[in-house]
């Protein structure tokens, strides 16, 4: 019996003996090495298409002594409620965390200790590997050695990652517009609680799951007897204010921006996962502050905290596909919903430009004409479709390609639409960019299909810069803290369109603020016409919940959209927003920079016509405009008109006058 009990004895004392001998033996080789200097900056930062900071978290380090003691017991209690016993690690964490590990057969059991932390966030990635683990623990005890248990405190509050916000005191200025030194115990608990999981626990993301979290944390503060039951339930019931604002940029919608930005960050292959964890790195944008200032001027002296409809809004550089400005919603402390880039909506008629180009690479002109009359369209299985115009308009006789994006007329683009086959449309969308699901019908024409800002926004910019398709991007460069360049995006561009048929088609989107085609029928943007001082390719589209508007020039595509998040139907004192932003963002930038249209390609020329029907014109013509054609497409004196509603009926069952 004797010998059994200290043959157990000897089982248990000698790994004992060995974990004591074994942490004397690391503790004076930590002892030994050089004091490493701390990093108190542990961030990221933001540059503008100028190289200009416009965001930076983490800039303002606070002292221990300064950061309230609730947040300070709220983490300890959470994160490592021995940090002030150990030197560096919590063996029984550690065993607990392994057992449940083996039980799991995995890694994601973590038992990492204040310490072991804050050296990861200094010096590590982020890999759950044993390497990792052991360079971590060699760090953490090298910290313990090196600096006071308040010192590694402070250093730790200062750098962890609050939910894309680094240190206690950005945080807390961030998210409730207070120092840390001033929180209460419901504010300092929510707090704590996001390093867990910054993505998921940010009250900015989602406030429902940081009071979960919070819940949490109370519940350990009140086990550790650093609050009462009274401070518990008080804390917990208490509605917190979230601000969600950050002082670096007077722009009020730069989180949307600086969300976007971040969204792109965590897709880059270039740059690992612990690199973003950790923070420092330096990363040059696509934003244009002049733009963003300019959209958000426009925006907002149309939209207030009264105007219930929202609004998205994108600016690029066709030439680029960078994005130089955004909006993603009216207010980003009430909604991170990115509107611009994560909400599909009905596009309404700017899905027209997308066809006539189609109906131009096959064959047709400007003065193409088919017959604007109210038709229904009658197809297998006795289906009938009958689009009507706006207000019931129409010419009762044929009008040209023009006289139709003028018009926005609906008649017209289903018989293109019809006549080219419903899947045409679809492959130009899909050359240009849009990614969204389209289904082969007859009102896609018309724009029934949802469709994102951004995707949007991209496919016009292949119609800004005559033919290419580009990749939206808000990315430029991403350098680590030492310079070293990490990611360049290289902005590659791809011929997908006929560049002078796309001159053409940019030419003929003028027609929707020219006052020649004032007949019997206006111009939808000819309210636009007295404030518009550029040359400009626009387009609107409407449906019962959207307000869209789409334009460009050579140097910059602006897509604006307005409606409800229900979708709720327009209001009538809604329909005006999305056109006055537009038109005020273009004509503020272009104040300050270069506007230009386009040159006549060597292969396309100009014939004055009658701008209703597309016939050469005459002198009997009272209106004349110049429509543009590929040499030896353009009318003459001789030419007849091809009645491509005749040919149409051919194959097709519609029935007029209805």
């Amino acid at each position: 019996m004797k010998k059994k009990i200290k043959k157990i004895i000897k089982i248990i004392l000698i790994p004992i003996i060995i974990l004591i001998f074994g942490n004397i033996a690391v503790y004076l080789y930590c002892l030994i090495t050089p004091k490493m200097e701390i990093n108190k900056s542990q961030s990221y930062y933001l540059y503008d298409n100028k190289n200009e900071l416009v965001f930076q978290t983490n800039d303002d380090w606070i002292p221990l002594d300064k950061i309230n003691k609730n947040l300070i017991n709220a983490t300890i209690a959470t994160e490592d409620k021995y940090f002030y016993k150990h030197i560096g690690f919590d063996y029984l964490r550690i065993v607990k965390a392994m057992i449940t590990n083996i039980i799991n057969r995995d890694k994601g059991e973590g038992a990492s200790t204040i310490t072991q932390q804050y050296a990861r966030n200094l010096f590590l990635n982020f890999e759950k590997t044993w390497k990792r683990k052991i360079d971590e623990a060699k760090l953490a005890c090298e910290l313990e050695v090196h600096y006071t248990k308040d010192e590694i405190l402070e250093g730790y509050l200062n750098t962890i990652n609050y939910g894309g916000i680094y240190g206690i005191e950005s945080a807390s200025q961030y998210y409730f517009g207070k120092s840390a030194s001033d929180l209460s115990i419901a504010e300092a608990s929510m707090l704590a609680g996001i390093p867990q999981s910054p993505n998921n626990y940010s009250p900015v993301k989602n406030y429902n799951l940081a009071k979960e979290r919070q819940k949490v944390v109370l519940l350990m503060m009140k086990k550790n007897k650093v609050i009462t039951e009274e401070e518990y339930n008080t804390a917990l019931n208490t509605n917190i204010i979230i601000v969600g604002k950050q002082k670096t940029s007077n722009l009020k919608s730069i989180n949307y921006f600086r969300d976007a930005v971040l969204e792109e960050l965590n897709s880059l292959s270039e740059i690992p996962s612990s690199l973003i964890e950790t923070g420092g790195l330096k990363i040059y944008t696509t934003l244009d502050t002049d733009a963003q200032e300019d959209l958000e001027t426009a925006v907002y002296s149309y939209i207030n905290d009264e105007t219930k409809i929202e609004t998205a809004a994108i600016m690029m550089d066709p030439n680029t596909g960078g994005v130089m400005a955004l909006i993603g919603g009216n207010n980003y402390n009430s909604s991170q919903f990115n509107r611009a880039i994560d909400s599909k909506r009905q596009v309404g008629s700017t899905m027209k430009p997308l066809l006539y180009y189609t109906a131009l690479e096959s064959g047709f002109t400007a003065s193409s004409s088919f017959t604007s009359e109210k038709t229904t369209f009658t197809f297998a299985g006795d289906k009938t479709y009958s689009p009507k115009n706006y207000n019931d308009n129409y010419a009762n006789g044929p009008i040209s390609m023009a006289a139709a994006i003028s018009y926005s007329d609906n008649v017209y683009a289903v018989k293109t639409h019809l006549f080219l086959g419903e899947n045409m449309l679809i492959n130009t969308a899909k050359r240009i960019g849009i990614t969204s699901e389209l289904t082969p019908i007859p009102s896609l024409a018309l724009g029934t299909e949802e469709i994102s800002l951004i995707e949007m926004t991209t496919g016009y910019s292949t119609f800004a810069n005559l033919g290419y398709k580009v990749n939206p991007h808000f990315i430029k460069k991403v350098e680590d803290s030492k310079g070293n360049v990490l990611y360049e995006n290289k902005e590659e561009k791809e011929a997908v369109l006929n560049s002078s048929l796309t001159f053409i088609l940019n030419e003929m989107l003028t027609a929707t603020y020219n006052k020649n085609f004032i007949d019997y029928n206006y111009p939808t943007l000819i309210s636009l016409l007295p404030n518009i001082t550029h040359k400009y390719a626009i387009k609107s589209g409407t449906t019962d919940t959207d307000l869209w508007i789409m334009g460009y020039n050579q140097n910059a595509v602006l897509g604006v959209w307005n409606g409800y998040d229900d979708n709720s139907k327009i209001n009538s004192s809604d329909n005006s927003y999305h056109k006055n932003i537009w038109i005020d963002t273009m004509e503020a930038y272009f104040k300050e920079h270069e506007a230009s249209w386009y040159d006549i390609p060597d292969n396309v020329v100009g014939v004055l016509v009658n701008p209703i029907t597309g016939i050469i014109a005459n002198e009997n013509d009272e209106k004349k405009e110049m429509f543009f054609y590929l040499k030896g497409t353009e009318p003459t004196l001789d030419t007849t008109s091809k009645d491509l509603d005749a040919v149409f009926k051919e194959e097709n069952t519609i029935s007029a006058g209805e």
